[in-house]
């Protein structure tokens, strides 16, 4: 089961917008996917479109349980293929600055439930707070989105290096996927010169093809349906996502170590 956290330390970049269609594209390929929303305000919630929820995963931390999270997951509406386990805005309380025990709430809540699925998705909030940690502490590995602007490069070096501090010292097995550039616009010259600027400080993490600016993609969001529902255009975009899949799941496989048995 591979576990990404999807995340930024900026707000305003789409981040949603890639586990979104990340979830979408899992789907299409016939995984099973869930989706855990860790940022207050709730967009990848809204967006998935989830049916009868009653308890958020503001719930789900407060308890804390091992395996609750499994009574607060359900059903979304883009259909069986995806589930999810939905935010709401009093999350905000709960991302104040805890020990490393409190880290592991929601690492524990998913204890059972994660390995129904292919696939989990954690969109954090833009922060490194308490919730973004406990997404960290969770996951098995962590996606870095940015945006092709002046503030790309720093932004995608705050958010590795707080990956960083949790891998060493909570989550021994989180490993960074990559780094994403999301609204791209490759005929704007600032775009064309910000994915360079990425390109030769993370050679090894930036992902191709970055992902469109697409006026589909708010236009799915706020229908509450995935992006490969939205005709032509969202086919096309949900195309890019299914190739930014595979490559993390390819990234994600273990690493032969030289010398071993072929």
């Amino acid at each position: 089961m591979l576990s990404i956290a999807v995340v930024s330390l900026k707000g305003g970049v789409g981040k949603t917008t890639v586990t979104l269609g990340l979830a979408g594209a899992a789907q299409q390929l016939g995984l099973r996917v869930l989706v855990v929303d860790l940022d207050p305000q709730a967009n990848a919630t809204l967006g998935l479109d989830p049916v009868g929820m009653k308890f958020s995963i503001n719930d789900v931390l407060a308890d804390g349980r091992e395996g609750i999270a499994g009574a607060a997951v359900v059903p979304s509406g883009w259909g069986p293929e995806v589930s999810v386990l939905g935010s709401e805005v009093a999350l905000e309380h709960r991302n104040t600055t805890g020990d490393a025990k409190s880290a592991l709430r929601l690492r524990k809540a998913l204890r059972g439930v994660g390995e129904d699925y292919d696939l989990v998705l954690i969109d954090c909030p833009p922060s490194i707070g308490e919730v973004t940690r406990n997404g960290l502490a969770a996951a098995t590995h962590a996606l870095v989105v940015t945006e092709p602007n002046f503030f790309a490069l720093r932004g995608a070096e705050q958010a590795l290096d707080a990956i960083a501090i949790v891998r060493d010292n909570i989550n021994l097995r989180l490993r960074a996927l990559g780094v994403v550039v999301n609204r791209m616009r490759p005929s704007l010259t600032e775009h064309a010169f910000r994915l360079e600027e990425l390109r030769e400080a993370y050679p090894q993490l930036l992902l191709q093809p970055s992902i469109p600016e697409r006026s589909v993609v708010p236009r799915a969001e706020g229908a509450g349906v995935p992006f490969h529902a939205e005709g032509r255009a969202g086919v096309a975009v949900s195309a890019t996502f299914t190739e930014l899949l595979t490559q993390l799941r390819d990234r994600a496989q273990p690493q032969r170590v030289s010398g071993d048995a072929k």
